[in-house]
């Protein structure tokens, strides 16, 4: 409850706040009727059940999320999830892999995972969310135009079927769509509508409209699904086996990575309209808590809604108050006009979504992104959508984070240089050394970056380009700031060959937590055998000196310079 906790120690539940958040509640409310409505159906649900989900999820969400203003829901990047769990193991199994999700979305909580599922990078993000853009609009063609259901196990098979479909088009349902399309984008710009959501408009007048005239053949929610019930369903609980357990893992876990990525970003967007920061971690806690308890009432998979919130900041919203109005004035609309929804036609929910899917695609920064980033960021830009589409929502994502990942260590690697050093670029710590000239026989090497797997071939191919042995090899370690156990095994068998053609190596000048790791795997010796690690160059050139003198026998510290550790 860190949100409210710091709304209440900032005064915004005071009376003289009260009116703004209750209004801003009231408005987004209404808002997310329709939508919570349409992504039901969409997702293959009835549509009383996203009510339930935006009722239960937003209060939930506002009493124990990390953002003020954030408003939870089902959102639009569920619906392809949702509706291929729906159609392999049902709406309970819907409801028990959300239930699932949310214990792991707690579990990444309390982990204090929030933080790292915010460097997910950009084109993975925009790739899947305008891919899932692209399905939604596909999927509503056939509420949209009247046509029949599509058939087909693939996104292209179903598309090709859609296309075939058009000639069988139902004329008055596609003009009351097309009306509620218009409604949806200009209904606000109406004199004296300003105020009034577009969705709420266009949802009005197609029901007043078939409520009306009775157009025969549009498909209504009391034709499709029989209407929406008042009130509030029973507590229940989906039934749960071992074996289901196991069958829906992989399903709540994509549930459960796409609800933290959407609830942060939408609660990073909230942050930058309100000027507020959010706690990553109790959000995270907030929304597994909410699609825990989701389920037991019939709702489905919830996150942050970004559209939702930005509605309620721009309506005037401080703090949880509105996100707690928002669900009640939709627990009153469902226990008192829920009869009158009965008409509401599947073709204007079809419009409203069509209008989602365009502001998920976000097609203005796709193309922007596709001219202006690098190739390499491009071509994950691409693969994302793509796989999205075509494949899978869980394969595109992880094979954009993985190449996203692998481009990125290839990056590093190309910035860690190990670079031989001249007495030129030595000069200044010679004369420092009181010498003008290196010690006869001996090579200076400088590692510069993170020395990881990625940057260990850095090593070898400097190492390689030593053609006679020299009596020494200094590699100076000051510059890098971390090591990985790649690192270590390649500077060891580096170091071993090196020994077994009479090169002495000395490592020198390491920062504490590179050094912690290399006494660690016994590269800095203490206590027996030749020392391999000096504290400061000087004294590996002391000890250089001293190796020169004597080939045959392990090298001594001059009297006075031991700094062992």
């Amino acid at each position: 409850m860190i949100a409210v906790l710091e709304a209440a120690k900032a005064g915004l539940f005071r009376r003289d706040q009260w009116a703004r958040n209750v209004v801003a509640g009231v408005i987004v409310g209404v808002v997310a009727l329709p939508l919570a409505m349409a992504f039901s159906i969409a997702s293959g649900v009835k549509p009383e059940q996203g009510i339930y989900t935006a009722i239960i999820a937003g209060l939930v969400v506002s009493l124990f999320g990390g953002s003020r203003i954030q408003i939870a829901g089902p959102t639009g990047a569920f619906i392809v999830i949702l509706a291929a769990i729906t159609a392999q193991h049902g709406v309970d199994g819907l409801l028990l892999a959300t239930a699932m999700a949310g214990v792991m979305l707690i579990l990444l909580g309390v982990a204090k995972f929030g933080g790292v599922l915010r460097f997910i990078p950009d084109p993975v993000i925009v790739g899947f969310t305008a891919g899932i853009g692209v399905i939604i609009w596909i999927g509503q063609w056939k509420d949209f135009f009247g046509m029949p259901a599509a058939t087909g196990a693939h996104f292209h098979e179903k598309l090709l079927h859609l296309l075939a479909s058009f000639p069988q088009l139902h004329a008055p349902t596609t003009m009351l769509a097309l009306l509620s399309l218009g409604l949806v984008i200009y209904g606000p710009r109406i004199p004296g509508l300003a105020r009034v959501p577009g969705p709420l408009i266009a949802m009005v007048v197609a029901t007043s409209i078939q409520w009306v005239f009775g157009l025969e053949g549009v498909a209504t929610i009391a034709t499709a699904f029989g209407g929406i019930p008042q009130g509030l369903p029973h507590l229940s609980f989906p039934a749960v086996s071992f074996d289901r357990l196991v069958a829906l893992l992989p399903s709540a876990f994509a549930i459960a990575m796409l609800g933290a990525i959407e609830s942060l970003l939408s609660a990073v967007v909230a942050d930058g309209m309100a000027g507020t920061r959010h706690n990553s971690n109790q959000e995270l806690i907030g929304q597994g808590i909410a699609n825990l308890v989701t389920p037991l009432f019939g709702g489905f998979a919830a996150t942050g809604a970004i559209a939702r919130t930005a509605t309620n900041f721009r309506n005037g919203a401080t703090s949880p108050l509105a996100g707690i109005v928002h669900s009640l004035t939709l627990l009153l609309i469902l226990l008192l006009l829920a009869p009158l929804a009965a008409q509401v036609p599947l073709s204007a929910l079809a419009a409203i979504l069509f209008v989602v899917a365009w502001n998920m695609s976000d097609a203005r920064h796709f193309l922007r992104m596709v001219r202006t980033a690098p190739r390499a960021d491009v071509s994950i830009l691409l693969i994302t959508f793509l796989l999205t589409v075509f494949s899978d929502l869980v394969v595109a994502v992880n094979v954009g984070v993985i190449l996203a990942m692998l481009l990125f260590l290839r990056r590093m690697a190309s910035a860690v240089e190990v670079l031989r050093l001249d007495e030129h670029a030595l000069q200044h710590e010679l004369r420092d050394n009181g010498r003008s000239h290196l010690p006869p026989d001996v090579l200076v090497y400088s590692i510069e970056g993170p020395f990881f797997f990625g940057a260990v071939e850095n090593l070898e191919r400097a190492l390689e380009q030593t053609h006679s042995d020299p009596r020494c090899i200094v590699i100076r370690l000051n510059r890098v700031p971390f090591i990985d156990i790649t690192g270590i095994q390649t500077l060891e068998e580096a170091t071993q060959n090196l020994e077994r053609r009479k090169v002495r190596v000395m490592l020198c000048e390491a920062r504490p937590n590179v050094l912690r790791k290399l006494v660690r795997a016994g590269l800095a010796r203490k206590h027996s055998g030749p020392r391999r690690y000096f504290r400061d160059f000087g004294t590996a050139l002391r000890a250089c000196d001293a190796a020169t003198r004597s080939a045959e026998a392990p090298a001594n510290l001059p009297p006075g310079s031991d700094d062992r550790r």
